[in-house]
């Protein structure tokens, strides 16, 4: 019969002498109380009474050398063991090298744990807790294995009271020197622990939507969405975005960058992925040809309250005639606050234009030159009194539809060759100001103006739309190469495979299944 795991609770404090090992064996004693079966299997006495695990009428399992005796605890094997300082090492020659993997072992063999930490020993957090403190961290527990808790809860002391303390000599710990005990530093590592449960709570919120796709809740903390693109420098944006975040309790920056045909591949994105996460943040690439509808929508998807975009130095002039994607995002991102920032030198040039891929303004300027170009041609041709020849006219009318094609695709050049084949007929075709037509040279001379007219266009609009689906696929393949980079760099290869795959395809949800049972699923995150 497979024994059932069991579960792991972690106190965790912002600083040692917040009383994180008074609360584990206070703990352990009211759940003897109830009946259940306690046990010690590893406290510090940390020079106090207060903390003596003999001083709580619990059973205790004596350590071997130094180290948490599993394999004793297993063959007592209690309803819970109490295991002080979760981030310990254990001494050379054991099985394994910290305590926490020690407590996978009681974990594995049924057995509940209740530990201790502090924000310091975190992996994740140790060389900014280093940072603050001066104080060299000693040893760390991978987030992996916090997250994986059953539950994170927090002992909190206010850091004026954990200064009182450390005066009246409770606090024994050899750490307590340095910048440690502090009080802006005290004041930093409770944020960072509050920080910590608060994101962690996030991510636990993000899995029970994943598990029964529940509707998603009220935004409750800021979120910054950074729009990485070419008109600014992407390192400089994340920095920004940053500092604009410092204050509030939340996450960093969301890097996100559109790969398309009107924007330009990120520059080294495993480095920018590095310095986004340095900062507490992420970086995200995604797929969109209307890169700030694409921008806007992401940052929905992320529930962002705020979007920071750069904008190029134009004139108010500019910003009407050719606006940049910063005011679009602007002007189209109801309930969302967006911080224009301009852009740095460091910015390479401005917005590459559309080469194939024809769009609103292209079929605009097709039309624009069809109405002003085709009046012209005409009253040129007709001021020429010697100018008698139906096969000239057609062939200059040809290459204005040819030229309306180029510019605008196959709806203003078919406009354009009908309304010049009518000109054709009218003014230059006998009898003269009629529609009729006395020759069938002339009828096939209109007829093969149109016809030509139209094929040039089909071919102009399918080589363009040609072009937008190799720019669509090239972005694609760099997307997939980022993931491939994400998967490599020891994440849960599974889960970083489809959260990116959600990511760069505009999906609201994704779902791996593997016959006929969901492996991972990823949603928009809260």
């Amino acid at each position: 019969m497979m024994t059932a795991r069991g579960r792991l609770r972690v106190l965790l404090g912002a600083a040692h002498g917040v009383g994180t090992t008074c609360a584990m064996l206070e703990e352990g004693r009211r759940l003897r109380d109830e009946g259940r079966d306690v046990v010690i299997a590893a406290a510090q006495a940390h020079s106090r009474s207060a903390t003596d695990p003999g001083a709580w009428g619990l059973d205790v399992v004596p350590e071997t050398a130094g180290r948490l005796d599993t394999d004793a605890v297993l063959a007592r094997r209690p309803d819970v063991a109490l295991v002080d300082e979760l981030a310990a090492a254990d001494p050379p020659g054991s099985r394994h090298l910290r305590r926490w993997e020690d407590v996978e072992d009681l974990l594995a063999g049924g057995v509940d744990v209740i530990s201790t930490l502090t924000i310091d020993r975190v992996e994740s957090l140790s060389e900014v807790a280093w940072a603050i403190t001066g104080v060299p961290h000693g040893g760390t527990v991978p987030d992996a294995v916090l997250r994986a808790a059953d539950a994170v809860e927090v002992v909190d002391l206010a850091p004026a009271a954990l200064q009182a303390r450390l005066a009246a000599g409770l606090i024994g710990d050899p750490r307590s020197g340095g910048r440690a005990f502090q009080l802006d530093s005290l004041i930093a590592l409770r944020e960072l622990t509050l920080m910590w449960v608060a994101d962690d709570a996030d991510q636990e919120l993000r899995r029970y939507r994943d598990r029964h796709g529940a509707a998603r809740s009220r935004q409750i903390r800021e979120r910054v969405v950074v729009a990485l693109g070419d008109e600014g420098s992407a390192p400089s944006l994340l920095r920004r975005a940053a500092r604009l975040v410092s204050g509030c309790a939340g996450a960093g920056p969301i890097g996100v960058h559109v790969s398309g045909q009107r924007n330009r591949p990120l520059e080294d994105p495993p480095a920018l992925r590095r310095l986004a996460e340095r900062l507490g943040g992420s970086l995200h690439e995604i797929v969109g040809d209307d890169v700030p509808g694409a921008i806007i929508d992401f940052a929905r998807s992320v529930d962002a309250t705020q979007i920071v975009v750069a904008t190029a130095g134009r004139g108010p002039v500019g910003r009407v005639l050719r606006p940049g994607v910063g005011e679009q995002v602007a002007r189209r991102a109801s309930g969302i606050d967006v911080h224009l920032v301009t852009g740095s030198g460091e910015a390479k040039g401005p917005l590459p234009r559309p080469t194939g891929a024809l769009g609103g303004v292209r079929r605009l300027a097709g039309f624009a030159l069809a109405v002003v170009a085709g009046p012209l041609l005409t009253w040129f041709l007709l001021a020429d009194p010697a100018q008698d020849s139906t096969a000239v006219v057609a062939l200059a009318f040809q290459l204005l539809v040819v030229v309306v094609a180029l510019v605008g695709g196959i709806w203003p050049a078919l406009c354009s060759a009908v309304g010049l084949g009518v000109t054709l007929d009218y003014f230059f075709t006998a009898p003269l100001h009629t529609f009729s037509i006395s020759s069938i040279s002339h009828l096939s001379t209109v007829v093969l103006c149109v016809v030509i007219a139209a094929l040039v266009s089909l071919i102009v609009d399918r080589a363009a739309r040609q072009t937008r689906a190799a720019r669509r696929s090239a972005a694609e393949s760099q997307l997939l190469q980022s993931v491939s980079g994400r998967v490599l760099g020891g994440q849960d290869a599974v889960r970083a495979l489809v959260d990116q795959i959600r990511e760069s395809f505009g999906m609201a949800r994704a779902r791996l299944i593997r016959d006929g049972e969901e492996v991972a699923s990823s949603s928009a995150a809260l």
